[in-house]
């Protein structure tokens, strides 16, 4: 087996390790979107990265038609 005797007797450790980045990658993502959700508003808009950007969503009782789809004006 050579340098790899202790491979499978590691294996546990190395799991942790793995999770412990995994754990602290999600919550530097948490952190990093954490004040974009906390600016909502009451009116049915999408805010994307940069603040001045904001997409009014389509009202979704609406049917969709082609007019809606090419109409860059709606």
């Amino acid at each position: 087996m050579g340098i790899h005797y202790n491979y499978k007797a590691k294996r546990g450790e190395r799991a942790m390790q793995k999770e412990q980045k995994r754990k602290s990658r999600l919550a530097s993502k948490k952190l990093k979107r954490a004040p974009l959700t906390t600016t909502t508003t009451t009116t049915p808009s999408f805010t994307s990265a940069p603040r001045e950007k904001r997409l009014e969503m389509h009202d979704i009782s609406k049917t969709i038609t082609l007019d809606d789809l090419t109409n860059p004006d709606n």
